[in-house]
């Protein structure tokens, strides 16, 4: 991690160092509602000085949408022989709110329906807000994200694609006919929770891996949890090297809702090690 980027983690994270690490996540809507104050019907883009509320606040919902991210990422791998169709969409929302974690940690945050982009500077001191492009939210995190310099030669970040994605998945499932994925139920059972995560997190693979999910090979349930695992693994470890004392984060890092029987967060494999350090 370049010293930039930890600095200014460090920034957002101090202000709830001095807080209680339960109480601190804000109601619902607070930032999106927070920063559209300050958007007028002009165009132009134009430069605020961002308090220490906004600031932390960046960092809340960037930790929040990462806990979105594990949770989603746990009803995927539970739900991989019970349902397909949801083991996929589950597994590519898990991705999608990791990448978006990403971008909130990296000081980016899209109004939508204000038409407005906010970004941190790279101090925190200030954010600019600027006209919103074409992209709707899913595309726009992941540009965002890839480009950015902490991850953009990370084989576990890509374009969100439209065939070789699993935001192609997603697609596939919400709107082609005829999927007909319905197996048997199978209520979920905490031991193949278990195994399931297991095998996700210590896969093994003979090179440097890209694992992008094939629409040919629909549904690419593996490929999908894979790739979401490492993203959530890998802003887990970011924030850990930039804010390991903070308050807060040595609360939220280990959700009390997911103890370590289920998850530990790990990555075992020297490939995937390797590809860590590389991209640090």
């Amino acid at each position: 991690m370049d010293k930039e980027l930890e600095t200014r983690l460090r920034v957002m994270f101090a202000g709830l160092n001095r807080q209680s690490a339960a109480d601190s996540f804000p109601a619902p809507g607070t930032l999106a509602l927070l920063l559209s104050q300050h958007v007028d019907p002009s165009p132009a883009t134009k430069t605020i000085a961002a308090t220490p509320q906004i600031r932390s606040y960046f960092a809340t919902a960037a930790v929040e949408m990462w806990l979105r991210s594990v949770h989603s990422f746990l009803i995927s791998a539970s739900l991989t022989k019970a349902s397909p169709i949801w083991a996929s969409v589950a597994g590519y929302y898990s991705s999608h709110y990791a990448v978006r974690a990403f971008a909130h940690l990296f000081g980016v945050f899209q109004l939508y329906k204000k038409g407005k982009i906010a970004r941190l500077d790279k101090d925190g001191a200030h954010f600019v807000l600027e006209k919103k492009g074409n992209d709707g939210e899913h595309k726009f995190y992941w540009k965002e994200v890839i480009r950015h310099a902490q991850l953009a030669n990370d084989p576990f970040f890509y374009a969100n694609l439209e065939d070789k994605s699993d935001g192609g998945h997603r697609n596939k499932i919400n709107y082609w006919d005829h999927i007909c994925r319905y197996p048997a139920f199978q209520p979920l059972e905490t031991p193949a929770l278990q195994e399931r995560v297991r095998r996700i997190s210590t896969i093994q693979f003979n090179s440097v891996p890209t694992p992008r999910p094939d629409g040919d090979h629909f549904p690419d349930i593996e490929n999908v949890q894979i790739v979401a695992y490492h993203r959530l693994v890998k802003f887990r470890r970011l924030v850990d090297e930039a804010c390991a004392g903070n308050r807060f984060w040595k609360v939220q890092r280990t959700p009390t809702w997911c103890p370590s029987t289920l998850m530990n967060f790990s990555v075992v494999h020297s490939v995937f090690v390797a590809l860590y350090a590389e991209a640090s």
